[in-house]
């Protein structure tokens, strides 16, 4: 046969279809020798590779013929329409679709189906054409339960949301393997748009716990996100001070992740507990203490509602916590507050001095070995 082959296995035809010269594909088509569905060694057919950089024509050409398989797979399990959904090639998707033979609703080696791809993608033109088929399930889950509409949530693409979610068979709140919607995805990543789609549905959940407890609303706060959190901060039916199975709040999270603007708005709520300890007693003030975040302190110590010196289940306070996290400048801010003990030892004996002469923090040790002269120093 006349297939000379490089490395990879590409042959010829491989090559001019994958690039797109379609007389060079006629040409070696009408050869006896040349087998139109040779694949290389990853198992690329010359139709796979020109359905990858979408060349219309050459697809034409291959399809015309009767030899050629239209939904043969790659060693992963990707099929020419897979890809062409992938990449938003909507007239490949068009005619790939027109094929007897071709699955539409065929998943790769990781579960995921073209409607998947094109709706992770935001292809909204090839999302539609999969739904107008009998066999595509337009809710049909990946092997860890990841819908279209996860996808498409996931990535923010609002158009293709609002495509899935015109379908009856979508169930909008659907849960992954790890009990995360659509919605609590769309929170954590900062997706505003999809959140505001989906919180217009009556039947979305804005309070649904992962199997960690964490409801939307915690991720948006630990990621910062201020626009998601003031949508759902606008909900009647969010619990803005609600725990996690750790006893750590949106509020919490916010102040350890160092997010000022998720901070002021979840302290402006009456129903929020600046004060509130997670289950280790750790309260947002040491939180924010230990991470270093001089702004968050500094919100939080001009609340009376916080008390400066709480300690948590081990004794340590938020200047204990500083003090053994190189956080001078936080160590500063407290130290200036009347009400901080300075040599407050916790469970075990060591007192802030302890820990930062343990860790060697040059910068902490001087001023909690003056703490008046701190006071009255630079923060």
């Amino acid at each position: 046969m006349y297939q000379p082959e490089d490395s990879m296995g590409d042959t010829p035809l491989g090559w001019a279809a994958s690039n797109g010269h379609e007389e060079v594909v006629k040409l070696l088509l009408g050869r006896d020798d040349v087998d139109p569905n040779k694949p290389n060694v990853e198992g690329q057919t010359p139709l796979w590779g020109a359905v990858s950089g979408g060349h219309l024509g050459v697809v034409e050409i291959l399809l015309g013929r009767n030899d050629v398989d239209p939904s043969k797979p790659r060693e992963d399990g990707m099929t020419p329409l897979w890809w062409a959904a992938r990449c938003g090639h909507e007239r490949v998707v068009r005619i790939l679709l027109g094929r007897d033979g071709v699955d539409p609703d065929m998943a790769d080696g990781y579960g995921l189906t073209p409607l998947s791809w094109a709706a992770c993608n935001g292809h909204e033109g090839v999302v539609k054409m999969l739904l107008g088929r009998d066999d595509v399930d337009p809710d049909g889950p990946n092997k860890h339960g990841k819908t279209p509409l996860w996808w498409a949530a996931l990535c923010g693409n609002e158009g293709v949301v609002k495509i899935l979610l015109g379908q009856d068979d979508v169930n909008p709140d659907k849960l992954v393997e790890d009990g995360k919607t659509p919605l609590w995805w769309a929170a954590r990543c900062g997706r505003e748009g999809v959140v505001r789609i989906l919180l217009g549905r009556g039947d979305v959940n804005p309070d649904m716990a992962d199997e960690y407890g964490q409801t939307p609303l915690s991720w948006a706060a630990c990621d910062g996100h201020e626009g998601v959190v003031k949508l759902l901060l606008g909900r009647g039916d969010v619990n803005p001070d609600g725990p996690d199975n750790y006893g750590r709040t949106p509020l919490s999270w916010a102040a350890c992740s160092g997010n000022e603007e998720v901070v002021k708005l979840l302290l402006g709520r009456d129903d929020v507990n600046p004060d509130r300890p997670d289950k280790k007693g750790k309260t947002p003030l040491s939180w924010a203490a230990c991470c270093g975040h001089k702004g968050v302190v500094k919100i939080l110590l001009r609340r009376d509602d916080v008390d400066p010196d709480k300690p948590d289940n081990q004794g340590r306070t938020p200047l204990s916590w500083a003090a053994s996290h190189w956080s001078g400048k936080v160590v500063r801010l407290l130290l200036r507050r009347g009400d901080v003990n300075p040599d407050r030892p916790d469970n075990y004996g060591q007192t802030p001095l302890w820990w930062a002469t343990q860790n060697g923090y040059a910068e902490v040790v001087g001023p909690l070995q003056s703490p008046r002269f701190a006071a009255n120093g630079a923060a």
